[in-house]
């Protein structure tokens, strides 16, 4: 019989995971990571931090605190950096409900130390400690998602966490607007901050009423407790046929891929396994993510309006806040058609749209700020642009970086991946109100050639992975016949059955086993 958390399994299971779990990991990652920019010219938020007051300053020293004041709202990706990069490790060592529940205890300390901040030392401390929990958790929950997930709802399941950090956007948005009218005092940015700390304290007191993943229990040879959780999560018996196979196939593809001892290091080199181009296309993956003006957006969508569009405060605080809620409800385009038309299909109208977008409100940014027609232009094509952005790019991303990893480098290659991710998110984060007051409309030029590179590369080099188990996508990489070949091969192979793991176990010479095992 097999186990149940909260007294349930299955689907009823997977929708408390998604909601105690994912929800509040996600909305964290949106809330913490926007809410500064919208917060930068309130008047007590000056008073307390003169140091990277841009709006009374002008000339060098306005050039010097916009510097500054990028690098403060940027330290949150400098922490996140830090924390990814150290799942490669954390997330195999100690499991992947322990470093959730780490992470979340970051976060609240980090959120704590912000909103009671009285100097930049402590409110940069603060924030460097909130981005070393979202940075943990962007790379960590995505493949307990994945690896707990079945073959048929994984898409949508992992593509919800784009979702979640749009709620995260829109919360902080609208949430700062209301703050804001009380126009005076501490109370216009202190309790906006604080609001996270709710968020971060569910994910606390739930983490451990969920199952660890199966994958990592069979990867530290605990199979006997891993058929029991598979069983859970899909609402079956221990014994049953399907349980068997996933369990089977698991180990399996964790025979295969140990076969050489794997180590990080695996990860530059090719091999049969192909580790170095399934690592080049999460990287490049989230390169594309940030460098397409995604983050450009959603972070300074305040800044933009304000002062690249010339609007008043309260104004851009409510364009801001209608930008992010539609960039929330175009989230659900993803999630209807990710285990639909496939993840190449989402990447390629994604790239496509947010190329044509940035070059349509390179044009309208190009006028004067008192040409207000071009003015309503360009926060149309705002707009517009957050219809595509989450289309592929909220949510997919993390999805395909779990998929194409082998199960022994399934972290180590995510936790990189995203902490390329972060990487990126702080070079836009840093440059942006600088690039902003000192070139213009050019600056949206760059997102618009980077974005235009994204068909290109997903349709000669993504195969699509929709449809198969996690073990399956392995078996795909490593029977193509070059990496030129993948997307090729991977459109005529036939998806493979979980059973067929289990005969192949089964045909196995007991010598070849033993010296897997030796």
């Amino acid at each position: 019989m097999a186990p149940k958390y909260f007294g349930v399994q299955g689907r009823v299971l997977s929708i408390l995971q998604i909601a105690l779990i994912v929800a509040p990991s996600f909305i964290l990652f949106g809330y913490n990571q926007a809410g500064i920019a919208g917060l930068i010219h309130e008047e007590d938020w000056l008073k307390t931090f003169p140091e990277i007051d841009t709006v009374h300053s002008t000339g060098a020293e306005q050039s010097r605190k916009s510097t500054l004041q990028g690098f403060v709202v940027a330290t949150f990706t400098i922490g996140a950096l830090i924390g990814s990069l150290s799942c490669s490790y954390t997330g195999d060592k100690f499991g992947r409900r322990n470093v959730i529940f780490a992470a979340a205890c970051c976060t609240l300390i980090g959120e704590i130390l912000e909103a009671s901040s009285f100097s930049l030392a402590q409110f940069i401390v603060g924030r460097v400690i909130v981005g070393l929990g979202i940075g943990q958790l962007s790379s960590i929950v995505p493949v307990w998602q994945s690896e707990t997930s079945g073959a048929k709802n994984r898409g949508r399941h992992v593509v919800l966490d784009g979702l979640f950090i749009c709620v995260g956007y829109v919360l902080e948005s609208w949430i700062n607007l209301g703050f804001f009218e009380f126009q005076h005092g501490p109370v216009t940015w202190r309790p906006p901050i604080a609001i996270a700390i709710f968020f971060s304290i569910i994910l606390m007191a739930s983490i451990y009423m969920f199952p660890e993943s199966p994958r990592w229990l069979v990867m530290k040879n605990r199979s006997d407790k891993a058929k029991p959780i598979v069983a859970a999560l899909r609402g079956m018996e221990v014994d049953s046929l399907q349980v068997q196979a996933e369990v089977s196939g698991i180990e399996h593809s964790l025979e295969e891929t140990s076969k050489g001892g794997a180590k990080l290091r695996d990860v530059l080199r090719m091999g049969d396994d192909k580790l170095l181009y399934r690592f080049l296309l999460c990287i490049l993956l989230q390169f594309f993510q940030q460098m397409s003006g995604s983050n450009l957006v959603s972070v300074y969508a305040p800044v933009i309006f304000q002062d690249n569009l010339n609007m008043s405060a309260e104004m851009s605080k409510v364009l801001t806040g209608g930008a992010l809620t539609w960039k929330f409800l175009a989230s659900f385009i993803a999630f209807f058609t990710i285990d639909r038309f496939g993840r190449r299909v989402v990447f390629i109208i994604s790239g496509i749209g947010m190329s044509c977008c940035m070059i349509a409100l390179a044009v309208a940014t190009s006028f004067d700020k008192d040409n207000k027609p071009a003015m309503i232009a360009a926060g149309c094509f705002i707009y517009l642009y957050n219809t595509f952005v989450p289309i592929g790019f909220l949510g997919a991303n993390f999805l395909y970086c779990t998929e194409v990893a082998p199960i022994r480098l399934r972290m180590a290659m995510s936790s990189i991946s995203t902490g390329n991710h972060w990487l990126w998110n702080f070079v836009v984060v840093m440059i942006t109100p600088v690039a902003i007051n000192n070139i213009g409309y050019q600056y949206y030029i760059v997102y618009a050639v980077i974005a235009a590179c994204i068909p290109i590369s997903v349709f000669f080099f993504y195969p699509e992975t929709m449809g198969r188990n996690l073990e399956e996508i392995d078996l795909m990489f490593r029977e193509s016949p070059s990496v030129f070949a993948t997307v090729r091969f991977a459109k005529t192979r036939p998806v493979a059955m979980p059973q067929e793991f289990i005969s192949e176990k089964a045909q196995k010479p007991d010598h070849e086993e033993e010296g897997i095992e030796a």
